[in-house]
């Protein structure tokens, strides 16, 4: 991600969610003056972990032509991979992924922006790791 607001953002937003966040070269700085004022905090709180040290199977959210968010399978651990706003992620990390989703937009707009893409992501990953697990099926 290269807008320092988007990546204050979700800081921000994983602080609420109790995630920990691990960004790429290329990502802007996370304490540069407008990712700092974004995060409101969260840089001090939001565990920041390297590339190679995120967690579980790798996720990539992608604007189009992934599986529905809903249908994922989003078992922990769990890395969301997000992109720039404009280039999207690299294909090669893509390619890398264990899933590729994208969060269906029933509405006018083609895409999310990617804080806000981030934040359904870890609230969809929030909610269904508070469910109870389904009941098993009685044995025949």
């Amino acid at each position: 991600m290269a807008d320092p607001g988007n990546v204050g953002t979700l800081l921000r937003t994983a602080d609420a969610f109790g995630a920990a966040v691990a960004l790429s070269d290329g990502c802007a700085d996370p304490l540069g003056p407008r990712a700092l004022r974004a995060s409101a905090g969260a840089i001090f709180r939001v565990p920041l972990v390297g590339w190679e040290e995120a967690p579980g199977r790798r996720v990539a959210l992608v604007a189009h032509g992934g599986k529905q968010l809903w249908e994922a399978d989003l078992t922990a651990p769990v890395t969301f991979l997000l992109g720039a706003e404009r280039e999207g992620l690299p294909e090669e990390l893509v390619a890398q992924s264990h899933q590729v989703v994208t969060i269906e937009l029933p509405g006018a707009a083609e895409s999310l922006n990617v804080a806000a893409a981030g934040a359904i992501a870890l609230y969809e990953l929030a909610v269904r790791s508070r469910r109870p697990a389904p009941p098993a099926a009685p044995p025949r």
